[in-house]
């Protein structure tokens, strides 16, 4: 016991066992010297140190149990790999067919020129005829044709130009729309109409041209432009007008399709139901009398539209003159409405006794 003490005294520390905590306190002795202090303290600190060490590395038990479960994990790991290789359906970066494209040398990125060009030739090609044989006019009616029937060709004609433009070559954007703006242009399948001149019926188009739905694409004028259009029409002769009755009734057709797809139910939906099935029909029934008449008879009738619009460029032409050259001090005391088309938007301008200026929609009152 004495020479425990004396070791205690030499190292420079104490022990003491603290009741029920199993720890040990330990504290430095006053009485030893500095340099026999520090030297304790390293050798205690030493040896925790390796005490830890030892501790912490694995033994051979912990060796053997981490070595048998990579192993195992291993294993498994292969046994996978194997069964997905069995059944195709592994996953890969690269698709078979693609590794296939990438050997052969393939060029999987197709310039865009190309597709571009494709586009423009499908959006200036001609319209496909029929695809099957036109049956002759008596199968389809018992009785005569009538005799207006080119003239409802002409008010088809242009309404089918009119929507072209209006959708850039591309009524198949928006079929029920095409439709019916091809519905409202048109007298004959629109209207029901039975015009009995050519001058009826392009003064109904132009009319509707003018009005506020449409005068946003350049009023008279640009009426006049599908009057050229429907004269070049006429001058392609019968094979040219199948071409464009065939796509005129396609687009009646589609539309037809998109209205019986809308689940609404109105009086507006039946309509354009019923006007869109006769109006097909119709078209039919023309392409068909159409391939019957002789081709000389397509000459004239592009010059009587022609003339048509001729007549309507002098007479738009007169009023115009005639309004400016007219003198305020002629038109006092009178009232005298007339009518004028202006050039830059196609306004209407008529003139009543006064002097205020009234604007609205498509026309505009001035007062003298």
């Amino acid at each position: 016991m004495i020479s425990r003490l004396k070791s205690e005294l030499q190292c420079g520390y104490k022990e003491r066992d603290l009741a029920g905590s199993g720890q040990a306190y330990i504290g430095p002795s006053s009485s030893v010297k500095p340099n026999t202090s520090l030297r304790c303290t390293e050798s205690f600190m030493r040896d925790n140190v390796m005490e830890e060490m030892q501790q912490l590395e694995p033994g051979d038990d912990t060796k053997l149990r981490m070595l048998d479960i990579l192993k195992r994990f291993h294993s498994e790991e292969e046994a996978e790999s194997m069964i997905d290789d069995d059944d195709g359906s592994g996953d890969s970066a690269l698709s078979e067919e693609t590794i296939q494209k990438i050997m052969a040398g393939t060029q999987l990125v197709q310039p865009i020129a190309k597709h571009e060009s494709d586009l423009s030739d499908h959006t200036h090609e001609i319209p496909p005829g029929p695809e099957t044989a036109l049956p002759p006019v008596s199968k389809l009616s018992s009785t005569e044709p009538s005799p207006l029937l080119a003239i409802h060709l002409v008010d088809i004609l242009y309404s089918y130009c009119f929507t072209l433009r209006l959708y850039n070559g591309d009524w198949e954007s928006d079929p029920v729309d095409s439709a019916t703006v091809f519905l409202t242009i048109s007298l004959v399948l629109g209207q029901s109409g039975q015009p009995e001149t050519i001058s009826e019926v392009l003064s109904h188009c132009l009319e509707q041209t003018c009005s506020p739905a449409f005068r946003h694409m350049g009023g008279p004028h640009f009426g006049l432009g599908i009057l050229d259009d429907v004269a070049s029409l006429l001058s392609l002769g019968g094979d040219g007008l199948i071409c464009a009755l065939c796509d005129t009734r396609r687009m009646l057709k589609a539309g037809l399709r998109e209205v019986k797809m809308e689940k609404t139910r109105d009086v507006k939906r039946t309509e354009m139901k019923a006007k869109l099935k006769s109006g097909e029909r119709k078209v039919y029934f023309l392409m068909c009398w159409v391939h019957e008449q002789p081709q000389e008879g397509w000459s004239s009738l592009a010059g009587l539209v022609t003339s048509e619009k001729n007549a309507t460029m002098g007479y738009m032409g007169d009023i115009k003159g005639g309004w400016k050259a007219q003198k305020k001090e002629d038109r006092k005391g009178k009232v005298m409405i007339e009518e004028v088309l202006e050039e830059e938007n196609g306004l209407r301008y008529y003139w009543i006794e006064g002097k205020t200026v009234i604007s609205s929609y498509n026309y505009k009152c001035v007062m003298a």
